[in-house]
């Protein structure tokens, strides 16, 4: 379907991609991985065509539909979050709009030629507007939408409202609909919450496109790939299998390759002995030169490059109290609204905190309360003695001095650390040889990333807050960060949607939601295989919920705080009763004129059909009528959901008050 052929690509004097080439079939699902700077994205735009090789062949076919998801943020304007979504399917809205204008034409005073004529036209309509999936065009941008995390209300928002990650969204559900041919996803994980993320790769396992995804998402890439390319020094090299998969093989391939490496360089030295042995022998001239010959037209085998090796140990952190911190009925809001409401949340000696939750839940929220950077508006955030907070945001990427270099920077705030174990921990973030030189003020987003988490290493610690420290790393870099932690005796709070990373280092799993934080033991796979199973039936009631309330931790709830929740979720159920009756209704009237349009759209499409000129009128006339139904019916469940949702935050309000007063 795709080739790269001896591809060469170089920008100045740097050399991204050297005699690469490979291969892409029709239907394949392939990751695409390699270190930050090593051409991975220098791919998608030779694809595209936004860049070309310098030498080389990259090979596609003829009308092939591309749909690309860059890293960088996109801005849209001027329509609502599910008109920028449907926009895409620009083809079946041109025909909705002729359509609609043959049915006016139709309903009038035309001669047998002019409706025949119209009336082949609509049936040609109806059958590309049938194979374009026309009928369930709505109806599956709202399914992308919710399952990417966007809410009904959301749906009718301006677009332009949208922050950076959300844009991302909207992009991301744009190409998801528009099904091409092959989907470019450049890390489309990095504004995914993990309801999202789990969605994600269920629907890209499903979908017909051929897909290519760079990310550093290694539990991603487990679900979602059958075949790797790894980029690395320039090459190219195709891994059958997903991650896991690829590290079994790609240990076999080094193994394979220090051998034939290690025999190349015996037969080197027993030739040059041979050589130096007998080169002052005339009766051996003719051998000596025969195993020069031969030296000389040895295509060299290139030792493997070394794989990154950590060796930064932390240095030991002042003793911590049993409770290093507590957020004692804490109250925040933002404008109208409620994040937090009389929250206690405790951190104790040994937790190692992973917040998870959808975006806009409060995780950073809470972690910017406990460090201290974002004050409630009542309520105590209670700090023990002898706690030293090391805080890592990307808004912190601001406070480093643009003037430094890399290793005084580093320096600055790592005490009386010696040299070596600065270069040790830098050259483990990947800051080596000439790279500590560098001044903070070129560094990429990435590497000041990298050189914050190495501030944060360096300081003496008992009590790390992270929001989102992954963002940027590379697998490599996330690696080292798993093990910089896994040895770390202090405390840890922190936000990441990479689950590896999750299981690596948390033992505890706080789970934010609708201003609800509930903690669980164990990592993430702990989580998803025990305890979320028994959460779900307490979430379901309140998963609409906007207004975010919190109630005491699960664990310390008292029995009639459980039965009273229970009776309200009970009362709540009553209350939606007939509003999720009439949605159920209104969905199998949808779904019974979507199957009646389609078997109308074939009959009207079969040339036989026009050999009676009142039987294409009828039908016609009942297309037109069943068209309209359905978009009434559609208002109407939008209608619907809509008052749902006021219902139950109105119903949680109104129960909030209730035990308030």
């Amino acid at each position: 379907m795709i080739s790269f052929r001896n591809v060469r690509k170089s920008y100045g004097k740097h050399d991204v991609l050297l005699d690469c080439s490979f291969h892409l079939s029709q239907g394949e699902r392939l990751g695409i991985i390699g270190v930050n700077g090593s051409g991975k994205s220098t791919i998608f735009r030779l694809l595209l065509g936004l860049d070309h090789p310098d030498q080389g062949q990259i090979s596609v076919p003829k009308n092939l539909r591309f749909g690309y998801l860059p890293q960088d943020v996109l801005q849209f304007t001027g329509k609502t979050v599910l008109e920028q979504v449907m926009d895409v399917a620009g083809d079946v809205l041109a025909i909705e709009k002729e359509l609609a204008q043959l049915a006016v034409k139709l309903a009038g005073p035309l001669s047998e030629q002019e409706s025949m004529a119209a009336a082949a036209r609509q049936s040609r309509l109806l059958e590309e507007y049938h194979l374009l999936g026309g009928y369930q065009l709505e109806s599956t941008a709202r399914r992308v939408l919710a399952g990417l995390g966007f809410s009904q209300q959301d749906m009718t928002r301006p677009v332009e409202e949208m922050s950076g990650g959300w844009a991302m969204r909207v992009a991301l559900a744009r190409l998801l609909l528009s099904e091409p041919d092959v989907l470019l996803l450049d890390e489309p994980t990095n504004h995914l919450d993990l309801d999202s993320l789990l969605w994600l790769e269920e629907y890209l396992r499903t979908i017909p496109s051929t897909l290519m995804v760079i990310s550093h998402d290694r539990a991603f890439l487990d679900r979602i790939s059958q075949r790797l390319l790894e980029v690395e020094n320039g090459q190219v090299t195709s891994y059958p299998g997903n991650y896991q998969r690829y590290l079994e093989e790609k240990e076999k391939h080094l193994q394979a390759q220090w051998a034939a490496y290690r025999q190349q360089q015996e037969q080197i030295r027993q030739i040059n002995r041979f050589i130096d042995r007998n080169r002052a022998r005339k009766d051996r001239a003719r051998q000596v030169q025969a195993r020069l010959k031969t030296l000389d037209k040895m295509e060299r085998i290139q030792p493997p490059s070394s794989p990154l090796e950590f060796s930064f140990r932390f240095p030991p952190p002042p003793r911590a109290p049993r409770v290093l911190l507590e957020l004692r009925d804490i109250c925040k809001s933002y404008g109208e609204v409620v994040v937090y409401r009389h929250l206690n949340v405790a951190v104790q000696r040994g937790d190692r905190f992973a917040l998870i939750g959808p975006n806009g839940a409060g995780k950073t929220t809470l972690l910017r309360l406990m460090a201290g950077v974002l004050a409630p508006e009542s309520g105590q955030v209670h700090l023990s003695r002898g706690v030293v907070i090391g805080y890592f945001a990307q808004q912190q990427l601001e406070l480093l001095n643009p003037q430094h270099t890399v290793l005084e920077s580093l320096s600055s705030v790592a005490g009386d650390m010696a040299h070596g174990q600065l270069r040790s921990l830098l050259g483990a973030f990947l800051f080596r040889g000439h790279d500590v030189e560098k001044r903070v003020a070129v560094l990429s987003g990435g590497e000041r990333s990298r050189l914050l988490l190495c501030h944060l290493l360096a300081q003496q610690t008992n009590l790390l807050i992270l929001d989102e420290p992954t963002n940027h790393l590379d697998i490599n870099g996330r690696r080292v960060l798993e093990q910089a932690l896994q040895g770390y005796s202090g405390s840890i709070c922190f936000v990441s949607h990479d689950r590896r990373f999750i299981n690596a280092v948390a033992n505890k799993i706080m789970v934010v939601n609708h201003g609800r934080v509930e903690t669980f033991p164990g990592n993430f796979d702990d989580y998803e295989e025990i305890w979320k199973k028994r959460l779900q039936p307490a979430q379901s009631a309140m998963e609409s919920r906007p207004t975010r309330v919190q109630d005491a931790s699960a664990q310390k709830k008292s029995k009639k705080r459980k039965q009273l929740e229970a009776n309200w979720r009970n009362e709540l159920y009553r209350l939606k009763a007939p509003l999720t009756q009439k949605l159920d209704d209104i969905e199998k009237q949808i779904d019974a004129a979507a199957l009646r349009l389609e078997e109308l759209s074939t009959l009207l499409a079969a040339p036989e059909t026009y050999h009676n000129g009142g039987s294409v009128q009828e039908l016609s006339r009942e297309y037109q009528h069943l068209k309209g139904n359905l978009e009434k019916w559609n208002e109407q469940w939008e209608k619907t959901a809509l008052e749902l949702e006021a219902l139950e935050e109105f119903f949680w309000e109104q129960k909030q008050r209730e035990t308030a007063d």
